[in-house]
C-alpha cells in the first residue's frame, strides 16, 4: 500500500472510555439483546455487562475450570439462534486425569441472566496433559451451522500437531450436539480424529468468520512468526516443521526452514512477533452490535 491514498490520509483521533471496571483477566465478549454483554474473566467466571457499565456477579453454573497460567474460562459466543434458544457455547481448560485441556460446552441463559442452565460438555481435548500453556480456545459457528474450535498444541508436545492422533494443534469440526459431521475430512481414516478439520497450528488467538463465509484464523508463532491462516478441511498447516519464527531466545526450530510440499504458507505473518489477541470482521448483526469475537 505505499503511496496509497489511504497512507497519505491524517491518521484519525481515538477516544478511550472506560466502560465497565473492575475486570479480572476479561478474555472474551458476546453481546447482547439491548446493549449487555457477556464478559468471561480467566478466573472462572462469567459476567453480564450493562449499557451503563455495571458489572453483575459471577454467573451460577459454569462447568469446572483449570485455572492458571494460560488456562481459564476462555471464550464465549452466542448460537446464531441465540434470541430464540438463549444457547450459548464456552471454551475452557477443563480439569481432568492426566491434566487438563481445551473444552467446549454449550448451556442456555437464565431469563434473568444470573446463571447458565442445561449445562453439557461437548468437546474435551485428548490427550490431557500437565501444562498451562498454548489452550488455543477459540469458537466460530460456520455459515452450515457446524462450530469450528481451534486448539493449541500444549506447548510441551508440540509435535503432536502433525499427528492425527490427537487434538493438539487443530482445528475440530463438531455439530451443535458435539457429533462428528459426516463430511469431516479424516472421518473413516484409521489412526485419525474424526473430529478434527485442519492441522498443524501452534496456538490460535483469534478467529472469525468473513462475510464471505471464509474462516479466518491467527495463532501466536514462537519468537517471532506469528500468522494469519485460512483453514481448509484436511490441510496441514506446518507447525512446527515450518515457520517464520525461532525459538525462544534464538536459534532454529526443527530443521529451521520455512516451507516443505504438502504445507500451507500463511496468509500473512509478523516477525518480530505483535501478538495480537483476536480478530473480528466489521458487520451487523441482528442485535446491531459492531463486532464478532474481540479485538
Amino acid at each position: 500500500l505505499a503511496g496509497s491514498s489511504v497512507l497519505a490520509q491524517t491518521p484519525p483521533t481515538l477516544r478511550v472510555e472506560v466502560l465497565a471496571t473492575p475486570l479480572q483477566g476479561p478474555w472474551a465478549i458476546a453481546f447482547l439483546p439491548e446493549g449487555r454483554f457477556l464478559v468471561t474473566e480467566c478466573p472462572s467466571t462469567l459476567r453480564v455487562v450493562e449499557a451503563t457499565g455495571a458489572v453483575s456477579a459471577p454467573l451460577a453454573g459454569v462447568p469446572a475450570v483449570a485455572a492458571g497460567g494460560q488456562g481459564g474460562l476462555l471464550d464465549v459466543l452466542l448460537d446464531s439462534d441465540f434470541a430464540k434458544n438463549r444457547t450459548l457455547y464456552l471454551c475452557y481448560s477443563e480439569p481432568g486425569a492426566g491434566g487438563n485441556s481445551t473444552a467446549l460446552a454449550r448451556a442456555t441463559l437464565a431469563e434473568d441472566r444470573g446463571a447458565l442452565n442445561n449445562v453439557k460438555v461437548l468437546f474435551s481435548q485428548q490427550p490431557k496433559v500437565a501444562s498451562s500453556l498454548h489452550f488455543g480456545c477459540r469458537i466460530v459457528e460456520a455459515r452450515d451451522g457446524t462450530l469450528l474450535l481451534a486448539l493449541g498444541e500444549r506447548y510441551h508436545r508440540m509435535q503432536d500437531a502433525q499427528r492425527l492422533d490427537n487434538h493438539h494443534g487443530k482445528v475440530v469440526r463438531l455439530n451443535k450436539d458435539g457429533s462428528v459431521p459426516r463430511d469431516n475430512p479424516f472421518v473413516g481414516r484409521a489412526g485419525a480424529l474424526p473430529e478434527i478439520w485442519s492441522y498443524g497450528h501452534r496456538n490460535p488467538q483469534g478467529a472469525t468468520l468473513a462475510p464471505d463465509g471464509t474462516y479466518w484464523l491467527h495463532e501466536y508463532g514462537p519468537q517471532g512468526g506469528d500468522e494469519i491462516n485460512l483453514p481448509k478441511p484436511g490441510l496441514n498447516y506446518g507447525w512446527p516443521v515450518i515457520t517464520h519464527g525461532e525459538n525462544y531466545g534464538g536459534g532454529p526450530i526443527g530443521a529451521g526452514i520455512t516451507a516443505r510440499d504438502g504445507m500451507e504458507q500463511p496468509l500473512h505473518h509478523w516477525t518480530p512477533s505483535i501478538a495480537p489477541s483476536g480478530m473480528a470482521f466489521l458487520t451487523s448483526d441482528r442485535y446491531g452490535a459492531a463486532f464478532r469475537g474481540n479485538l
